[in-house]
């Protein structure tokens, strides 16, 4: 199935490391992977494995000591800061573990933050939709649940139209019951837009909805499984 879809990102012989005063950390230790369009991938692991240190390189935020990585062939690792900031802005959304919203905006202003500044962005309202929150654009992140500030975060950024969605621990701030609501939105925008979507996570039961899981340990790839048949987000339970 994967080699009829384009490669968004080749990753190889990845590797950094840390200076933590005298001490070497070794975050990542030579990963090879691939994401593929409209893929939705699990990258699972303990604490410490590397997970975050993959996606912020993927996503641009961090830097490689040594190895390649390319989306849709341009090469990150050689990139200036001025091209990373372009590529951030312009291909990827990122979803992080709290939710960043700015509390004197509602959550369509939230929302209108990114869509001001991206070249093909949807409507504020539909990015909400999209999320189900389509009834509280009026409402300040103080008048909301955990669960759905973050899928505010998530309608932020997904409004300007990335190729690429990086979600990290997306779910690690939330109870299992709200947490699934903000999978099925992810797994929405997935089927929906076609959105490559790649989620960091500890939690072994959010595996079950991907197409493909990619288990770190130690800063390396132990493990990659497929699954034959998918879970629905509604379907999880932990």
């Amino acid at each position: 199935m994967n080699q009829q879809k384009e490669t968004f990102f080749h990753v190889r012989d990845l590797t950094k490391v840390y200076q933590m005063g005298e001490v070497e950390v070794h975050a990542l230790r030579g990963v090879n992977m691939e994401l593929f369009a409209g893929e939705l991938v699990v990258l699972l692991g303990p604490s410490g494995s590397g997970k975050s240190t993959l996606l912020n390189i993927m996503g641009g935020l961090d830097t490689a000591t040594d190895g390649f990585v390319s989306y849709r062939g341009q090469e990150l690792t050689k990139a200036t800061q001025k091209e990373l900031t372009e590529y951030r802005r312009f291909h990827v959304g990122f979803v992080f573990q709290f939710y960043n919203l700015i509390s004197s905006l509602t959550a369509r202003e939230n929302v209108s933050v990114v869509t001001e500044i991206a070249p093909n962005p949807m409507a504020p309202e539909r990015a909400l939709d999209l999320v189900e929150l389509g009834d509280r654009l009026n409402h300040f992140p103080s008048q909301l649940s955990g669960g759905e500030q973050q899928r505010v975060a998530i309608a932020r950024a997904i409004s300007k139209n990335p190729a690429v969605l990086l979600c990290d621990e997306p779910t690690g701030a939330l109870d299992s019951k709200t947490g699934i609501v903000v999978l099925q939105a992810l797994e929405r925008i997935n089927r929906e837009l076609g959105t490559a979507t790649a989620i960091i996570t500890h939690n072994v039961d959010i595996a079950g909805m991907a197409d493909r899981v990619i288990h770190l340990s130690n800063g390396k790839i132990a493990e990659v499984t497929f699954n034959k048949v998918k879970k629905s987000a509604s379907e999880l339970q932990w």
